[in-house]
């Protein structure tokens, strides 16, 4: 069981120090489903899919090419291409309503992405961000963006990026997304409001939430999660949910001392030299470190516009 800290500390930082961190986009129940989509899941086989899938409130007759297997009075069906379990509106309680539940999800999820506000970067590159390295924050493009040669997306493992486009998604047949410094897939959320095609045999990384379609070339796969708001087809594809990794040492935080504390958002953990830095927040604030082992918090320093915490 992980232990809460025995010592909080509490600071003041005046608000022109404060810096605009972005926190992972809520997908509540939807993010239960590597695969979630309103009016159909398709698929060429053989495609190898990691994580449940579902459909609401299209029925089950629009998951096509799974050869799904339903056993009688069964909430779930399985198909050899999925490790995981198949969901649809027709099959018995709870589906259902678990399946209403998490497309309402899906859509308030998408409603946040869109609407992330003081992006730190809009309309990088025209829409072409093939060949960039991008750090994590909030870009915003009112037009398609195409990934046209390989993008890497460099930050720690609680860094958060959002994409909003206002446009398309077309990555370019055999490029890929590549994660670096520790970045983690379900810290990247693309919100695309027109259609996300992904080319033959590239491979992508992150949540994509689109308000319309998603498709996958031939050979495609994703490190991520698929969440459309109409359909979502696959072309022996390799569908991974992100894996959840909890780290062994996470700081929270909170505004009054008798309050719910939260993960501080922005936190880097350094296990080796035992020291937190986070963005110092524009208000006061009281940490405490959560930790499967006791450690009590030593110093607190100022480094530009963090703080530097150091445990023992």
């Amino acid at each position: 069981m992980r232990l809460g800290l025995c010592l909080a500390v509490a600071v003041i930082f005046s608000h022109h120090a404060a810096l605009a961190v972005q926190t992972p986009v809520n997908l509540g129940t939807a993010g239960s489903f590597v695969i979630l989509a309103k009016s159909g899941i398709s698929t060429v086989p053989s495609s190898v899919v990691t994580g449940d899938i579902g459909v609401s409130p299209i029925d089950s007759t629009a998951i096509t090419g799974f050869s799904l297997n339903l056993t009688a009075a069964s909430p779930f069906a399985t198909s050899a291409q999925v490790t995981g379990k198949v969901y649809a509106p027709g099959y018995v309680l709870p589906t259902p309503a678990n399946l209403t539940t998490a497309v309402g999800d899906m859509q308030t999820a998408y409603t946040d992405a869109a609407g992330r506000s003081i992006p730190d970067f809009i309309e990088l590159g025209a829409g072409e961000i093939g060949g960039l390295t991008l750090v994590p924050g909030l870009y915003k493009w009112g037009t398609d963006v195409l990934i046209s040669s390989d993008v890497t997306l460099n930050g720690g493992p609680n860094d958060v990026w959002i994409f909003q486009i206002s446009g398309k998604i077309t990555q370019a047949n055999g490029t890929q997304i590549h994660l670096a410094g520790g970045a983690r897939a379900a810290n990247v959320f693309w919100q695309a409001f027109g259609d996300v095609t992904l080319g033959t045999t590239a491979h992508f990384e992150g949540i994509i939430m689109a308000q319309t379609s998603i498709s996958l070339g031939t050979g495609a796969s994703i490190n991520g999660r698929l969440l459309a708001q109409t359909a979502v087809t696959l072309a022996a594809n390799t569908v991974n949910a992100p894996s959840a990794i909890i780290n062994p040492v996470t700081l929270v935080s909170v505004t009054t001392a008798t309050g719910l504390y939260t993960e501080a958002a922005g936190q880097s953990v350094d296990l080796e030299t035992k020291t937190i830095t986070v963005p110092k927040s524009g208000n006061i604030r009281f940490y405490r470190i959560i930790a499967d082992t006791m450690f009590n918090i030593s110093s607190l320093t100022f480094s530009g516009g963090s703080v530097v915490i150091t445990y023992k």
